[in-house]
């Protein structure tokens, strides 16, 4: 295929608090429902077509990628290369801490107990190949770790770039190979 969509989950409890999700499986808000509802309608506003909507495990992406598939039509089916980096000792810690900030610089740390970002690198990649060598309009419904994978795939970045990309609750992005 020659694109593919990339969505994040609506807000969550710990957005509005500051936390870091990783994969601590946190709910959405009553607000992050209704983000995933409006970005259902966006997409049909928008002519967005797919084949498939994959989704992260965690309930805050599945959630988001039901209320998209129930508003489009699209199927969505679990992919679990898309759940989110385990972020180690900083779960649940700010997400704008300058520890933290730094510490997502350093590739192959695991923060502990969590997943370096080479290992989620190996798996959002391997993914991001399956899709362009496969024959289905994707959108992939995950969280902002990934993101910021998916973006270092398709552009160079340092490691401050990387350390700061994000995207917004329910944002759609699209990526063209």
């Amino acid at each position: 295929m020659d694109h593919f969509y990339f969505i994040r989950h609506g807000e969550t409890v710990w957005n509005v608090e500051n936390k870091i999700c990783g994969a601590t499986d946190i709910e959405l808000t009553r607000r992050g429902h209704e983000q995933a509802i409006e970005t259902g309608k966006k997409i049909l506003e928008q002519g967005i077509t797919a084949d498939v909507i994959l989704t992260s495990p965690l309930v805050r992406a599945k959630e988001t990628a039901r209320h998209i598939s129930e508003i489009t039509g699209i199927p969505m089916r679990v992919e679990p290369r898309l759940v989110e980096q385990n972020f180690g000792r900083y779960e649940s810690t700010p997400r704008d801490g300058v520890e933290f900030h730094e510490a997502k610089k350093d590739m192959a740390s695991r923060f502990g107990t969590g997943e370096s970002m080479l290992h989620l690198a190996q798996r959002i990649y391997n993914l991001i190949d399956d899709i362009k060598a496969g024959d289905k309009e994707v959108i992939l419904v995950a969280h902002n770790g990934i993101a910021r994978m998916v973006e270092s795939y398709f552009r160079e970045m340092d490691n401050e770039e990387f350390s700061s990309c994000g995207i917004k609750n329910c944002e759609i992005k699209r990526y063209d190979f």
